[in-house]
């Protein structure tokens, strides 16, 4: 019984906490009047971290059909975001089934073009919508727009116009317009900034719509375009129901990869045969885009810079070494591992002095109760045992080590840079 309240009481909690972040809207569109419903109900999810920094900016996700589109938008816009894998985002989803208005929504004419009801729609959505959610919100510059059937395949008449709001595009299932590929042929040669596009289908969906929409991905996939990125997903054996929260969790794999932090198949397609000058580069550039795509003011992530530390090691004799460990010190300066790279380059180079006043320096940087602490004073000791060596002596003891101390100083990256300036 007290397991069955305690369960009770984390969903009621769970329940009023997502509620707090949730507000629902009506708008009244003037773009719409004239239509079967030009008021419409909005709802507006806005992550935790809203009310903490003001400067923040966050990405904006639309999504139609927001009866069954929205809750499982935002459940997995809040997993892959406390899981590191995507940014938080600010989601807006517009009520389309109150009177069936989707059908009327994103219907389209025998030319596969929108129709006038259609058009205002998309005229609500473009110099309506968006500019209430911008002006009233931090929205940074990338835009995702969501779709299930006929919702999804209305989605791509935004990518088709010269003025393109959005940066991604997620196709649930999507009902093609029947010359759907010819209004891709026209655009996507020419797209030059990124743009993500995802679409899925599976057996559920009969023999028919399943081929329309494989032969889509086909036509997408020939596109040589760099900056149109594709997606394509086959559910064979689920359903259509539950292939909606399939799709919106491998859209956001694919979508999101540039935030994640370096995947083995982005280091072996993008990084692995970079020199270290041209691996800094990449890595320093990839958060920049971050920062300016997503607003996200995220530091280097530790496990990126492990991701390339072994191009710096390997290529080029270690000659990057010390740009590598001074870029890790101005991220992480209470970290011992940008001392560790520098203290490496001015080893292999010879210069002991040096090396071991950097080696000291992290070693400073370690608490006594680390198990590292040990094993990174071994750099000390092996610098210390090669000066000794130079000098024809051979035994270490602690006293000299300390005494070493005393002569060197502990010293500091700072003012190793600036000596060696």
């Amino acid at each position: 019984m007290k397991n069955l309240c305690a369960k009770l009481f984390f969903l009621l909690f769970s329940v009023y906490a997502f509620s707090q972040n949730v507000q629902t809207e009506t708008f009244k569109s003037v773009e719409l009047s004239g239509e079967l419903n030009n008021e419409r109900t909005i709802k507006i999810y806005i992550p935790e971290s809203y009310k903490q920094d003001s400067t923040r900016v966050y990405p904006l996700a639309l999504v139609l059909d927001a009866e069954y589109l929205f809750d499982i938008y935002v459940a997995n816009s809040k997993l892959f975001a406390l899981k590191d894998k995507a940014p938080e985002q600010i989601v807006v989803g517009i009520y389309q089934n109150q009177r069936n208005e989707r059908k009327k929504d994103c219907e389209v004419n025998a030319n596969s073009m929108l129709t006038e009801s259609s058009s205002k729609f998309y005229k609500f959505i473009k110099n309506e919508l968006l500019n209430y959610i911008e002006d009233n919100y931090r929205i940074s510059p990338f835009r995702t727009i969501v779709g299930n059937t006929i919702t999804a395949n209305f989605t791509n008449y935004f990518m088709v116009e010269n003025e393109n709001p959005f940066n991604a595009y997620i196709n649930i299932n999507p009902s093609y317009s029947r010359d759907i590929s010819e209004l891709f042929r026209g655009k996507i040669p020419s797209i030059d900034s990124n743009t993500y596009y995802y679409l899925n289908t599976g057996d559920y969906n009969g023999e028919q719509k399943d081929k329309a929409i494989e032969t889509a991905y086909y036509v997408l996939k020939n596109f040589e375009n760099e900056n149109f990125k594709c997606k394509y997903d086959v559910f064979d054996g689920s359903t259509r129901i539950s292939s909606i929260g399939q799709a919106i969790s491998g859209a956001f794999a694919h979508i999101f990869n540039m935030y994640s932090s370096i995947s083995k198949e982005e280091f072996d397609e993008h990084i692995a045969k970079l020199s270290p000058p041209e691996a800094i580069e990449y890595l320093e550039k990839k958060y920049v885009e971050i920062q300016y795509s997503f607003g996200a003011n995220l530091k280097i992530r530790q496990r990126d810079i492990f991701a390339v530390e072994s191009i710096i090691l390997d290529k080029e004799e270690g000659d990057y070494l010390e740009e590598f460990g001074k870029m890790i010190n101005r991220l992480y300066p209470e970290s011992p591992i940008g001392d560790y790279y520098i203290g490496q380059y001015y080893e292999t180079g010879n210069d002991y002095k040096r090396a071991l006043k950097y080696y000291k320096n992290g070693y400073s940087k370690i608490s006594g109760e680390d198990p590292n602490a040990d094993g990174y004073f071994q750099n000390v000791e092996r610098v210390l045992a090669k000066q000794k060596n130079l000098r024809g002596e051979v035994d270490i003891t602690e006293d000299e080590i300390i005494e070493s101390e005393t002569e060197e100083g502990t010293g500091s990256g700072v003012e190793g840079r600036d000596e060696k300036e």
